[in-house]
C-alpha cells in the first residue's frame, strides 16, 4: 500500500490545485490519542496552501504542564513558530488559520519544552515506578469537540512499541504497521507520574523544572533513583530538588555517589544541601572530600551550621564522637513533662533522634534518660526524673566502632548518649547511624 492522493489540502484552501500526495494520517482525527512520531514531519497547510511540515511540538509548563502551546514548523524559508491556537484541523495534517508569511523565526524558545528534542530518546523519573526509563515516543491525546483543536501530553512511551514505530515510519505504510503495532504489548508511563531530568542549566532556569513529583517520594527511593542516573542527570536533580529534600535523599546514597554529587554543585548549591543534613551526616560527607572543597562549603554555610560540622570535624570518623549527632533534646532534671512536649514542639533536628530526651544537670552532665513512650502516658505536671529508663546506658566519645554496635545490639537501643571526659553529654548516636556504619563495611 503506497501514498493516497487525498483532498485534506483543499479542505482548507479551497483550491484542487493544492491537493497533494500525503501519508495516510486519515484515522488521526478519529483518534482520541496521537503519537508525536505520526505528527513530526507531517504537512502544514496555511489559508494558501501548503506550507511546510511539522518540526516540533511544546509545552509552555509554566502555563500548562500537558497541553500544547506551540507548533515549530519547518518551511523553505527556515523553522516558523506559531501558537497552537492557530490549528484549525489535524485530519491527514495540520491546518491552520494563519498565514505562514505572519509567523515568527524559530529563534531558542524561552521557557519552553520541546516534546521531540527534549523528550525522545531521553532519560526520565517514572516517579510511579520509581525508575529511571527512556522515552521512545510521546502519546497526545485530541480534543476536537471545539472549533479549534487541542493536543495534550497523555503518556509517554517507553516500550517496544514506540521504538518500532519510530524505527518503521516512513519505510511501512500506516496501515500495516498499525496493525504490527497492535501486536506489540503496550508499554507507557502516563504524564502525571513523569518527572523531566533537564541537564543544561540555562534551559533548567528557564524551564523551572521542580520535581514535584520525585519530591513526594521516600528519600530512600529517590538515592535509588539517583544512583541509576549519569552525573550529570545526578547534578541537575539536586540543583533543582528542595533543599530539605535533596539533604535527606543525599544522607541515602552511597558514599562514593555522594561525593560525586557534591562534588559537581557551586558551593554555595551544595551548601545549602549539607546545612539541612543532620551534622554528623554533614561531617562525614565532607570527611571524605579535599580540604579545599570542604572549605569552601564551610565558608558558605551559615555560622550556627558551619560550627556544629566544624566540631564534628575534629574528630576520627570510626569514633563515637565521629558517628554522634549534635541535635537531641536536653531538659534540665528538674523539667517536667510539660517541658518535654514543648521542647518536642520545637525540635528542628531529625525524629530519629526524639524517641529519647535526655537530662542534664547545670552543668550539662548527662543525668537520665526518658523513652518518648513513657512520657506520652504521663501527666503534664510529671517529673521527668520519675520517668528515667535504668540502667543508663552511655559510652565515652572515644569509644570504638565496634564497642558502640556491641551496645546497641546488647541493649537493643534505639539511641545511644555520648559523653566526654566529664560525663558531658555532647551528643546522640542513633540506630539509623548504626546502620550507616554497618552498611558501608558490607
Amino acid at each position: 500500500m503506497g501514498q493516497t492522493w487525498r483532498t485534506d489540502a483543499m479542505a482548507c484552501t479551497g483550491n484542487a490545485s493544492h491537493w497533494i500526495p500525503l501519508p495516510d494520517l486519515s484515522m488521526l482525527s478519529a483518534m482520541p490519542t496521537v503519537t508525536l512520531s505520526e505528527l513530526l514531519g507531517s504537512p502544514v497547510s496555511d489559508p494558501g496552501g501548503r506550507c511546510g511540515r511539522v518540526r516540533e511540538l511544546a509545552v509552555s509548563p509554566q502555563e500548562d504542564p500537558a497541553r500544547i502551546a506551540i507548533l515549530v514548523v519547518r518551511t523553505k524559508s527556515g523553522d516558523r513558530v506559531l501558537p497552537f491556537s492557530a490549528v484549525t484541523s489535524i485530519n491527514g495534517g495540520l491546518c491552520t488559520a494563519t498565514s505562514a508569511s505572519t509567523w515568527t523565526a524559530a529563534d531558542e524558545p524561552e521557557g519552553l519544552l520541546l516534546l521531540s528534542r527534549d523528550l525522545l530518546d531521553q532519560q526520565i523519573i517514572d516517579v510511579h515506578g520509581r525508575k529511571v526509563v527512556r522515552v521512545n515516543d510521546v502519546d497526545l491525546h485530541q480534543d476536537t469537540s471545539n472549533s479549534h483543536p487541542t493536543l495534550r501530553v497523555s503518556a509517554v512511551d517507553v516500550g517496544a512499541r514506540g521504538a518500532v514505530r519510530r524505527l518503521l515510519k516512513g519505510v511501512v505504510p500506516w496501515g500495516p504497521l498499525r496493525a504490527l503495532l497492535r501486536q506489540i504489548p503496550e508499554r507507557i508511563i502516563p504524564w502525571e507520574f513523569v518527572d523531566v531530568i533537564e541537564t543544561d542549566p540555562a534551559r533548567r532556569v528557564k524551564l523551572k523544572i521542580s520535581h514535584e513529583r520525585l519530591a513526594r517520594l521516600h528519600p530512600a527511593d529517590i538515592a535509588d533513583i539517583v544512583e541509576d542516573l549519569a552525573p550529570d542527570e545526578r547534578e541537575a536533580v539536586f540543583e533543582t530538588l528542595d533543599e530539605g529534600v535533596a539533604a535527606d535523599a543525599l544522607e541515602e546514597v552511597d558514599p562514593k555517589v555522594q561525593k560525586s554529587i557534591v562534588e559537581s554543585l557551586d558551593s554555595d548549591r551544595a551548601a545549602e544541601i549539607v546545612e539541612e543534613m543532620d551534622p554528623d551526616a554533614a561531617a562525614d560527607l565532607l570527611a571524605d572530600l579535599s580540604e579545599e572543597r570542604t572549605s569552601e562549603i564551610l565558608l558558605e554555610m551559615a555560622p550556627e551550621e558551619r560550627k556544629e560540622v566544624s566540631d564534628l570535624l575534629e574528630f576520627k570518623e570510626n569514633t563515637a564522637a565521629g558517628r554522634m549527632n549534635t541535635q537531641y533534646i536536653a531538659l534540665n532534671v528538674i523539667a517536667a513533662a510539660r517541658d518535654a512536649v514543648e521542647a518536642l514542639r520545637h525540635f528542628e533536628g531529625g525524629i530519629e533522634t526524639v524517641s529519647t530526651i535526655y537530662l542534664t544537670d547545670s552543668r550539662g552532665t548527662l543525668a537520665g534518660a526518658v523513652p518518648l513512650a513513657k512520657l506520652v502516658l504521663a501527666t503534664p505536671q510529671t517529673p521527668l526524673l520519675s520517668l528515667t529508663q535504668e540502667p543508663l546506658i552511655s559510652c565515652h566519645a572515644g569509644a570504638g566502632e565496634k564497642a558502640v554496635a556491641e551496645l546497641f545490639d546488647k541493649y537493643n537501643l534505639l539511641t545511644l548518649p555520648v559523653v566526654d571526659d566529664h560525663n558531658k553529654l555532647t551528643g546522640v548516636i542513633t540506630s539509623d547511624d548504626i546502620i550507616s556504619m554497618l552498611r558501608a563495611k558490607l
